[in-house]
């Protein structure tokens, strides 16, 4: 029988710095991607009038644009997550974040659909490099007995992080005459954020630094 005392706790991994700063990079990336998404999918099917982009449409191209990344440049990012030292290539996504949302900012001040678009494809290829890097870290920094908690906590907080970004989306791009510049500054607090979340995430060698 397992003593509860042999069992660790997961959410004390939120107090160690081999977790928490990697923890709380990825919940802010996914809810800054679901921010970003949410809050272009309301403006452009209920504020702007888009001729080529019907309202009943707009949710299916915007995930489709996101999703095209992850088809394209898995194989490739799954490649460089083992070819990298992981935290190098968390903070290059991170600093790629804050671009991306700096391009966006400026698609939501000005309401430019077509770079908003391009911004939902860029931060598809942002989820794309990260989403290996994610699955590869934990077993590097947690033993067995810690890893399905660990894995647990970051399954958690990816989904609430989803809706609490969908919730803060869609409220703030609601605001009349000022949605659109609350959603860029959250966007790239979020991004900052992260970012700096990132710069505490424990070194990760690359598992084959090798590869072609």
């Amino acid at each position: 029988m397992t003593h509860a005392a042999d069992r660790p706790n997961q959410f004390a991994l939120l107090r160690q710095r081999r977790f928490a700063p990697f923890f709380w990079t990825q919940f802010l990336g996914a809810g800054n991607d679901n921010l970003f998404k949410f809050a272009f999918t309301v403006m452009v099917t209920y504020q702007l009038q888009v001729a080529w982009l019907p309202p009943a449409m707009a949710g299916l191209v915007i995930g489709a644009l996101f999703i095209l990344p992850f088809v394209l440049f898995s194989a490739t990012s799954g490649q460089l997550a083992d070819k990298l030292e992981k935290t190098r290539l968390i903070r290059f996504v991170k600093n790629l974040e804050i671009a991306i949302m700096a391009v966006a900012g400026l698609g939501f001040m000005t309401q430019n659909a077509v770079l908003l678009l391009a911004c939902v494809a860029a931060m598809g290829l942002h989820s794309t490099l990260f989403g290996p890097v994610k699955f590869a870290y934990l077993p590097q920094h947690l033993d067995a007995r810690e890893l399905t908690g660990g894995n647990g906590m970051v399954e958690m907080g990816t989904f609430v992080a989803i809706l609490l970004g969908n919730l803060a989306g869609g409220l703030q791009i609601a605001m009349p005459g000022v949605g659109a510049a609350w959603v860029a500054v959250a966007c790239m607090a979020a991004a900052l954020l992260g970012r700096w979340t990132a710069q505490g995430v424990p070194l990760s060698p690359a598992t084959d630094p090798a590869l072609a």
